[in-house]
């Protein structure tokens, strides 16, 4: 339908062209027209020569003649009356036919266009189907994994309660033959028990034919056993005494009388001092006395001191001091050993085994007298009177807790003579010092103080 309504505009456009070409130009031109012999404007011999010759008018009452200049305007009239009715003519049909291209487009645009609207439409709905079900299949896809997720969670949990089970009975039993040991040797043979009820336990798996566990597995469950083990080592440790101790000392209250008087093995004078002990206080104060060491010209020779959660080393008074920080926690047990040297005045602190702090310039060139009195838990101080021991002392210095392994040397020890004393579950109580000796040196507990096995 476009094709013709195109090859039909350009036949109108033709037409118009081609009468354009055959009008004249300009009118005041000279014309030539050839008239046939059948009209009346036809001009004669007999006119031209009447127009050589002059003639007279013609009478009133006669028709009317035609000269050859009316009969050319009226030509002219003719010609142009023509050319209006043909470009009329052209712009009717020019009209006509724009108006039924347009008529045509309109029918086209109302046929064509609610169809292409409606496939647009189609094809986005079709999207949007599409897209939705794309989405909820993920969805769905997500609803699965998550719901297998959470089955394989649910029944690892399950497993890690059997198991947890399981080794609550384990330790129960660990525990009630830890419990028939005593002394020394408790961890090794806890150990022990233990390891006899696994390979029994596995020994019957592997009888029965149920042995299912892979090599990852048993490792895993020995980490787990060898960590439980380890807690509960510690938690014997914690009701009884470290480093292959057997007796101890017990501070029950804070009291103006609670002290312990140690006797040294043979008097001493020296330039060097190494002091070790394990402590467990029940409340950590302020300012709490554990080894003080007065002789008749001064009452604080040497002072080992918590304050606070902090251990303070003191050489010839307060002015002369090392300190380690956080040393100390409330109800466990931490080795705690002093040194100090005359010689350039070097004083350092160890905390279960490390070295925690130390100074230069403590009491340098200074000497340690020798018979003096050693106190546990307490000091002399402003009660001192040539060495006489008084009825009480100040009760805001008393130590209250555990102490063990107290031992005291008149030389420096080194760090690998220090750690080993501090090592919880050794033997660090058979190694003794030359001047206090835990468990050969004499200990006298009094006002409360207790000697517990």
């Amino acid at each position: 339908m476009a094709s013709m309504c195109k090859w039909t505009f350009l036949q109108a456009m033709c037409l118009v062209v081609s009468l354009s070409v055959a009008l004249p130009e300009n009118y005041e031109d000279d014309i030539d027209v050839n008239f046939g012999p059948n009209y009346l404007n036809e001009i004669t011999e007999e006119d031209q020569m009447e127009g050589e010759t002059p003639t007279p008018s013609p009478e009133p009452c006669k028709g009317s003649v035609f000269t050859k200049w009316d009969k050319l305007f009226t030509m002219l009239e003719n010609s142009q009356m023509k050319e209006n009715m043909l470009l009329q003519y052209a712009d009717d049909i020019i009209k006509v036919e724009l108006q039924s291209l347009r008529e045509e487009m309109l029918q086209f645009v109302a046929q064509y266009g609610g169809s292409c609207a409606s496939a647009v439409e189609n094809s986005v709905r079709r999207a949007g189907i599409q897209t939705e079900t794309r989405l909820q299949n993920a969805l769905d896809r997500v609803r699965e994994v998550s719901a297998d997720q959470s089955a394989q969670h649910d029944v690892a949990l399950q497993q890690l309660l059997a198991a947890s089970v399981n080794q609550t009975t384990r330790l129960e039993r660990l525990e009630n033959e830890c419990l028939k040991l005593g002394g020394r040797g408790q961890a090794s043979q806890a150990k022990s028990v233990q390891a006899r009820h696994l390979m029994q336990e596995v020994t019957e798996t592997e009888n029965g034919g149920r042995l299912e566990k892979t090599l990852a597995g048993i490792s895993s469950e020995l980490q787990t056993i060898r960590e439980q083990l380890t807690l509960y080592t510690k938690s014997v440790f914690a009701n009884s005494f470290p480093s292959g101790c057997d007796t101890g000392l017990l501070f029950p209250t804070r009291s103006s009388t609670a002290h312990a008087e140690v006797s040294p093995k043979t008097p001493f004078q020296t330039n060097a001092v190494t002091i070790c002990l394990w402590v467990k206080p029940t409340q950590v104060l302020n300012k709490t006395i554990l080894f003080s060491y007065s002789t008749t010209g001064n009452a604080y020779e040497l002072q080992l001191v918590l304050n606070g959660r902090s251990v303070f080393f003191t050489v010839d008074g307060e002015t002369h001091l090392v300190q380690a920080l956080g040393a100390a926690q409330e109800g466990h047990w931490v080795h705690i050993c002093a040194v100090w040297s005359s010689q350039q005045g070097l004083a350092s602190l160890w905390v279960n085994g490390q070295q925690a702090a130390s100074s230069p310039g403590v009491a340098e060139g200074h000497e340690l007298r020798s018979k003096g009195r050693i106190l546990l838990g307490q000091e002399y101080g402003r009660f001192f009177r040539h060495l006489s021991i008084p009825d009480t002392f100040d009760a805001e210095l008393a130590f209250t807790g555990k102490m063990t392994g107290v031992n005291m040397w008149d030389r420096v020890l080194d760090s690998k003579e220090i750690s080993q004393q501090a090592r919880l579950d050794g033997s660090g109580c058979g190694i003794r010092g030359n001047v206090v000796a835990w468990g050969v040196s004499d200990i006298e507990p009094k006002g409360g103080v207790k000697l517990i096995y």
